[in-house]
Formats: C-alpha cells, sequence, structure tokens
C-alpha cells in the first residue's frame, strides 16, 4: 500500500479510471480517489471510456469532469474496481495502479492491489487510505458509501458483515451524505427502465423446477422502451426473491448483435467460473461476459443453461 502512495506522490499528471459502463463501486472508488489527489495538489484527470454514463450516479462527487478521451500528457493512470484490462477500454503507456476486489482479477498493471476479502473496491480504497493515515472528508466518505451500498445489494448481501457496518459507521461520521445515497441508487429509475421492466417481467421463463429464472431481451426491446443497458440488471438481481429461484440469467442482444450475459446467484452456484469460460468474470453471485460471434438470443441461451444445470 505505501508503495502505491509513494508512486502517486512521484507522479505529475494523474488519470483515474472506472470501467467501462461503470457501477457505483467503480465511479465512487475512482471520484474519492479523484479527490484525494486534488488535496495533493495534483494535476489529475476523471476517465471512462463510456459516452453515456448511467444518470443515477451522477450525484457522485465530481461526475462532471468525467471524460472519454484519454489525456496524452498522463504519467500514472489508476483503474478502480477493474478485473481485466479490456474493461478499461482503453490503451495507454503510462504506469498503472490496479486496485480491485475482484477474485478474478488478472493483477494486470505495474502495482496491483487486490483484496477479495473486501465487499467492495470502494473498501480496498478505504483502507488504502486509513493504512496511510489519510483523512477522509465528505467528498470522498460519500462516493465510498456509494460503492459499498451498491456492492452490497443494499447490504442485504451474504458478505455483509459487522465490519461493513463499522466502516459504515466511520464514512457517516466522516460525513458521507448517505441519505443522497440511498435515494439514487436503491430508489431512482427512468421511464425507460420503468417500460423495460414490464417487458422483462412479461418474458421471464423459469426452468428445471423454476430454480432458474431466464431473461432474453432484444436490441428491439431496448429500442421500444428506450431503457439503458444497464436497466437490465435490476430485474435480473429482484427475480432471486422468488423464493424457488436460485440462479438468474440475463442475456441482452446490443446494437451490433453481440450478447452480453449477466449472471446472479443465491450462493449455491459459483456464477464467475460459468462467465470466465466466456471470457468474463466477477463473483461467486454475480458475474458478466460478452459473447462477440454470438448466433441468436435463444441458441445462446440453450448452451449456458447447459453450464448452470450441472451445479443447480
Amino acid at each position: 500500500m505505501s508503495e502505491i502512495i509513494q508512486r502517486i506522490s512521484q507522479a505529475k499528471h494523474v488519470v483515474v479510471i472506472a470501467h467501462l459502463n461503470p457501477d457505483a463501486d467503480s465511479l465512487g472508488s475512482a471520484s474519492a480517489m479523484y479527490t484525494y489527489l486534488l488535496t495533493l495538489h495534483k494535476k489529475v484527470s476523471f476517465f471512462c471510456a463510456s459516452k453515456n454514463i448511467n444518470k443515477k450516479l451522477l450525484f457522485l462527487p465530481w461526475s462532471e469532469k468525467i471524460r472519454d478521451t484519454f489525456p496524452v500528457s498522463a504519467d500514472l493512470a489508476i483503474a478502480l474496481d477493474c478485473g481485466n484490462k479490456s474493461r478499461l477500454g482503453v490503451e495507454f503507456a503510462c504506469d498503472l495502479i490496479n486496485i480491485d476486489h475482484h477474485y478474478s482479477n488478472e493483477r494486470f498493471g505495474e502495482f496491483c492491489l487486490r483484496d477479495s476479502s473486501c465487499i467492495s473496491t470502494s473498501q480496498v480504497v478505504y483502507n488504502l487510505f486509513n493504512a496511510n493515515k489519510i483523512k477522509i472528508n465528505k467528498k470522498m466518505a460519500t462516493s465510498l458509501y456509494a460503492g459499498l451500498l451498491d456492492d452490497s445489494d443494499g447490504f442485504i448481501s451474504d458478505e455483509v458483515d459487522g465490519t461493513t457496518f463499522a466502516l459504515v459507521k466511520e464514512l457517516i461520521d466522516s460525513g458521507a451524505d448517505y441519505k443522497l445515497c440511498n435515494k439514487f441508487i436503491m430508489k431512482y429509475t427512468s421511464l425507460g427502465a420503468f417500460r423495460l421492466k414490464a417487458i422483462m417481467h412479461k418474458n421471464m421463463i423459469l426452468v428445471h423446477d423454476a430454480k432458474i429464472a431466464t431473461f432474453c431481451v432484444t436490441n428491439d426491446d431496448m429500442k421500444a422502451s428506450g431503457a439503458a443497458g444497464e436497466d437490465c440488471e435490476s430485474v435480473l438481481e429482484e427475480s432471486l426473491y422468488l423464493p424457488s429461484v436460485e440462479v438468474a440469467l440475463l442475456l441482452k442482444q446490443n446494437a451490433d448483435f453481440s450478447i452480453k450475459g449477466s449472471l446472479r446467484s443465491k450462493g449455491k452456484v459459483d456464477v464467475s467460473k460459468i462467465a470466465s469460460i466466456f471470457g468474463g468474470g466477477g463473483h461467486t453471485n454475480r458475474a458478466g461476459f460478452i459473447i462477440h460471434n454470438a448466433t441468436t438470443l435463444e441458441e445462446e441461451k440453450i448452451n449456458i443453461l447447459k453450464l448452470i444445470y450441472k451445479d443447480v
């Protein structure tokens, strides 16, 4: 940890990176790091290769500073919550610090701080700050709380324990605007997401004695609803509340006809192993992947279900 802080102190222009299609943990961790770098009076840039950021996350500090072009003058980059290098969405020549909590992290970069015992990357960043006696201000606390809230599924995931709530207390005591985070991350919805939910509920299919919930979302469904890609995820996760469902599978057709797959599990099935077969990754109960040379949604669903059946 001290080596990372030392490398940061030596840098002249630092870029903090949130991964493609960022969630609150990636953006929140990046926002907290951005804030810290400003306290050092560093030249700092906030980068994300995705042009359209989920609107419910734009309440986070410094979101207005996010750019989708990587500055050529940077001599250090810090990737937050990115399990593999391709999710950075950019190539660059400067040194890279990789900070993450995914067990499947490929440990890329000149420096890698990965702690899979942490529930979120924001917790890893908090530990980094705490170990180096870095004072956490209100913006940092709000950003870190947002990541913790999102990756713990509102503090109800199996990984939540007393340590999680001790960290919550520390962040609130440091000024975290937890009400604002809860409002946007847990409650915010768009009209497109509202319409998409109806389509997904209608088309959901339960298989394998209703232990597996499956969703196939076409590009036409996305156009008809006006929803964004990340709007599919909340419905997928809701399906795990059905008493019989152990695993939920979402296959979403992209505009280029590739397929984005998302898997959720109550814990019995390690979905990260299934995602890794398709070049993806994630956690035991939450993982994703992309199929670039896809056939049809239905054919891909059949292939993936065969893998799930072995474990359910």
